[in-house]
């Protein structure tokens, strides 16, 4: 069975991805976004999936913000 486009990304591809969506968070953060505009994005619930279901192994979005935040400044 093949997945369809609607179907939610498995653990595993979300770990697969996390430096991209690490990396999609910095640019939004470079570009100047909100908090609340970054919130609504893609790369902020995948993030949050991965926290939500590893919290041992990935810090959450917030955290990843601040972080991210204090370093470009």
């Amino acid at each position: 069975m093949t997945a369809s486009p609607a179907d939610p990304p498995t653990i595993g591809e979300l770990e697969a991805k996390y430096s991209l969506y690490c990396k999609a968070m910095r640019l939004l953060l470079k570009e100047g976004r909100s908090m609340d505009a970054i919130r609504r994005t893609v790369c902020w619930s995948r993030l949050e999936q991965l926290h939500i279901c590893l919290p041992s192994r990935y810090k959450s979005p917030d955290y990843l913000y601040v972080v991210l935040k204090r370093d470009l400044s």
